[in-house]
């Protein structure tokens, strides 16, 4: 299941919008509901039931939490004892409880994506030290976006645990927040508190939502369709022969993968947030374009915004602000003046957050690797960023040139394509292999590009497509809202658009014989 199903799109969705309208206001969101659950049922069948225990468990530990907080509000309105010890008797509580529903859901979070890779290393471990004995491995199909709703499952009860938000009393709106289809399957990772308002609100659908949303869902079949599809043919034939090309191919064939990456990913969530506005429920953005980033850094603060976020505020913070990292900076000031010690602290943080996050993207070592490889990056950033400064400060350059930022730009790529490279294989024999030949400069011809299972015609529309997008993301980093000025114009220009929008993903859209989609990449995570 995509959501680029055609089915799905323009069958299903239309459907539940006609059952949604004459459903009175108070049952809409018990459809969306059931749609959502009917959605994930068909895709994991009986993994169902974890999504299930999910759901509830984070729904009956913010309703104990709730409940302890009003108890120690009326004990310590009544009581002329000790308030410190009062509280700190309630905090244990609601500790524990927490603690017990983090294990729960991480636990299954585990048991479904790392327990195959850990049993397989550990039994290799166990080979290399001659025990004579291996673990049983076991293989399961995760329910889908396990990953997902997982994060989200956790933000909710520590945000309710740090009274960042108020715990649910509806079962109805903390399921349908879990469930919820158009994020279920790829994100993006929302909090409870972005999309509260509108989980219960059961506002009718609107013309102009309906159409806003359809409008958002086209320009993302355009991005798959049209780009990562038809990319496809190129990123399959070279990863998978590669020793057969030279260097500019395979570089191509990287920059080709970071293009289709983006244009799958994003342009599913543009379905996603597409579906979300036609029932009037705002979904964060995921992606602010990224092909304008001018370091790792800024990158990662425009790509899966969502993820970077969570990252942020439940691994970087605690970690730098825990008592352990507290102590290491006030060691390091103590004894060394300047910068060194927020490094220090920053760079433990920053190891924590990109350990998890290669884990979170897969359990591999070419996960694990891309995700040491973007620390080491951007804890250089950190490190180099103020020297830099400081040098073209002496040697009167302008960090604001056009010419300096794109510099910057184009270097900041180079980086991303070869993260992508290892995003991309199976294993780091291979992809050292292909980077190994890439840096070699051996075959730097561009005739290969013709042999890629793409003709002329392709690789033109291509171009055209891409720079498309690319004119879209400078209109959108001027913040100039593209839907709204196309919706002041008129009937007859506003319809050409749509018509050239559809015809363009009809006519230039790769699909039937010799084309093979692209699967839904981060469905996978």
């Amino acid at each position: 299941m995509s959501y680029f199903d055609l089915i799905l799109i323009f069958i299903a969705i239309p459907l539940l919008v006609v059952v949604y309208q004459i459903m009175p206001k108070k049952i809409r969101p018990i459809l969306l509901l059931l749609a959502s659950y009917g959605f994930f049922f068909y895709v994991s069948k009986w993994r169902i039931i974890f999504l299930i225990i999910s759901s509830l468990s984070i729904y009956l530990t913010g309703l104990y939490m709730s409940k302890q907080n009003n108890l120690l509000e009326k004990e310590l309105e009544k009581t002329k004892e000790d308030k410190k010890v009062i509280k700190e008797k309630y905090k244990k509580n609601n500790k524990r409880i927490l603690l017990l529903t983090l294990f729960i859901n991480i636990a299954i979070l585990f048991a479904f994506k790392y327990l195959r890779f850990f049993t397989i290393n550990t039994n290799h471990i166990l080979d290399w030290l001659n025990v004579g004995y291996n673990i049983k491995l076991y293989k399961y199909a995760a329910p889908i976006g396990i990953s997902f709703y997982t994060l989200q499952a956790l933000s909710y009860i520590l945000d309710v645990y740090n009274k960042k938000i108020e715990a649910s009393k509806n079962i109805i709106e903390v399921f349908l927040y879990l469930s919820f289809f158009p994020t279920i399957m790829e994100g993006p990772i929302t909090r409870f508190f972005e999309v509260k308002e509108y989980l219960l609100s059961g506002e009718k659908v609107h013309y102009n939502n309906f159409c806003f949303g359809y409008q958002r869902i086209l320009y993302g079949f355009f991005k798959k369709y049209v780009i990562a599809d038809r990319l496809n043919i190129v990123v399959k034939t070279v990863f998978d022969n590669y020793s057969n090309y030279g260097s500019f191919t395979i570089f191509f064939a990287a920059v080709a993968y970071t293009i289709l990456l983006y244009c799958e990913f994003s342009g599913t969530m543009d379905v996603v947030i597409g579906i979300g506005e036609i029932f009037n429920i705002k979904i964060p953005e995921n992606f602010r374009q990224p092909f304008f980033s001018k370091n790792i850094s800024d990158f990662w603060s425009r790509w899966h915004i969502s993820l970077g976020h969570w990252f942020k505020d439940f691994i970087f913070y605690p970690v730098s602000l825990s008592k352990p990292c507290k102590k290491i900076n006030t060691s390091i000031r103590s004894k060394i003046k300047g910068r060194l010690g927020p490094l220090v602290v920053g760079g433990i943080a920053l190891f924590c957050v990109w350990s998890l996050n290669g884990l979170w993207h897969g359990a591999g070592w070419t996960f694990i690797f891309y995700g040491m490889y973007h620390f080491t990056l951007i804890l250089l950033g950190n490190i180099f960023e103020p020297i830099i400064a400081d040098k073209c400060t002496k040697l009167k350059i302008n960090r604001e040139s056009k010419t300096y930022i794109v510099l910057r730009i184009v270097k900041t790529w180079f980086f991303i394509f070869i993260g992508e490279l290892f995003f991309r294989v199976e294993t780091l024999t291979k992809g050292f292999a292909m980077l190994k030949r890439m840096f070699s400069l051996k075959g730097l011809t561009h005739n290969e590009l013709l042999h890629l299972g793409l003709d002329l015609k392709d690789y033109i529309i291509l171009f055209l497509a891409i720079i498309f997008i690319f004119i879209i993301g400078i209109l959108k980093e001027k913040n100039i809202n593209i839907r709204e000025k196309i919706s002041e114009k008129h009937i007859i220009v506003r319809w050409l658009a749509y018509y050239c929008l559809i015809f363009s993903i009809i006519i230039f859209g790769a699909y039937g014989t010799g084309y093979e989609p692209v699967d839904p990449i981060y469905a996978d995570f």
